[in-house]
């Protein structure tokens, strides 16, 4: 049985900002990331970041990445990677897998930084190799730097769907068309501009009916869709295709919350389902705490300024921040700079 202060579940943007925040009062924290290297989303980010000089602007994801993990370092909080969380049990105690092994951890206070996962869109032939999520592509072209393929189209006009055809464009690969049923653009203004500046067609109104092709995907077959997004069956198209790129929204990981029997709220505009937490990002459960897209998806900064949030109040209720002023004007500070950028829309993650 390992014993720590602190277990924050999620080495991404969320989860090493709250680690960082309870340590540098000297919590004793560990970090647990299912993933080979820690960093979560930001070293998928290879565009410039804009806001604050608190958050970072001006620098690239995959920068603010090894800023945080150095910060992390720095305030000797520990990193436990190909580890995976299978459950919690009422005494706070952490089942997990490390490199096959099982392993016991108990922890004081347990934060939930467990991000989300990417919606699937079903129509015949959506199994077929070549229809796949934006975030493997970007996996893919930022991280493996693989071009996918060719003729590439891609679903959804959000910021996920914007920023990875953006990345596409820089990888040297010219996506055929956006497509969105919605009549107009749904993400940033921003990163449509850069896009439609490569010249890059927006088709609103438009979704995908089938793909086509036996062993992988050849072709897709276009079909308008009103403003009620019903389908147009007298307004299709085939196009050639050998990649279908799915942007088309991110699910909250709910599941560990679940499991130890937080209260799970429902709020569409967030993602759904959702754990539900109080202003100090405290769950239902007295020692648990959620932080970032488990909770809502929005910004990489929302979910830094939450992870800070939910350490403080770690640090505050193990006794390790004593002082109530500092601890008062902390609380503040970030409270108020988390309004300040739901206000203007947040950052870009």
């Amino acid at each position: 049985m390992k014993n720590v202060n602190l277990a924050v579940i999620g080495a991404g943007p969320a989860g090493l900002s709250a680690a960082i925040e309870a340590a540098k009062y000297g919590v004793k924290t560990v970090i647990i990331d299912e993933n080979l290297s820690p960093g979560g989303q930001l070293f998928k980010q290879i565009h410039k970041f804009f806001g604050s000089k608190d958050q970072m602007a001006g620098s690239r994801g995959f920068e603010i990445g090894e800023i945080l993990l150095s910060r992390a370092k720095d305030n000797n909080v520990e990193i436990m990677l190909n580890t995976m969380a299978l459950g919690i049990d009422e005494h706070n105690t952490l089942a997990v897998i490390k490199d096959g092994l099982y392993l016991e951890i108990h922890a004081q206070k347990i934060i939930l930084c467990c991000g989300a996962t990417e919606k699937p869109l079903a129509f015949p032939g959506w199994t077929l190799p070549g229809v796949m999520g934006a975030g493997a592509v970007q996996t893919l072209v930022n991280i493996h730097r693989v071009i996918p393929g060719k003729r590439i189209w891609m679903i959804g006009s959000g910021n996920v769907g914007l920023i990875v055809t953006y990345h596409l464009l820089q990888a040297g690969v010219k996506v055929q068309a956006i497509i969105d049923a919605a009549q107009a653009i749904t993400g940033y203004s921003v990163h449509a501009a850069k896009v439609r500046r490569a010249g890059i067609p927006f088709m609103l109104g438009y979704t995908v009916n089938r793909a086509i092709g036996k062993k992988e995907l050849k072709k897709i077959e276009l079909i308008m869709a009103d403003e009620k997004f019903n389908k147009i069956p007298s307004a299709k198209m085939i196009v050639d295709a050998d990649i279908l790129c799915l942007a088309v929204g991110l699910s909250p990981s709910t599941e560990l919350a679940r499991m130890a029997g937080c209260k799970i709220d429902y709020n569409a505009a967030l993602g759904g389902y959702i754990p539900a937490v109080n202003e100090s990002m405290q769950t239902s459960v007295k020692d648990i705490y959620a932080a970032g897209d488990m909770i809502g998806i929005e910004e990489a900064s929302i979910a830094m300024e939450e992870g800070r949030l939910a350490g403080l109040s770690c640090a505050v209720e193990l006794g390790y921040c004593t002082d109530y002023k500092t601890a008062q004007k902390a609380f503040y500070d970030i409270r108020t700079y988390l309004n300040q950028l739901r206000c203007r829309g947040g950052q870009i993650s």
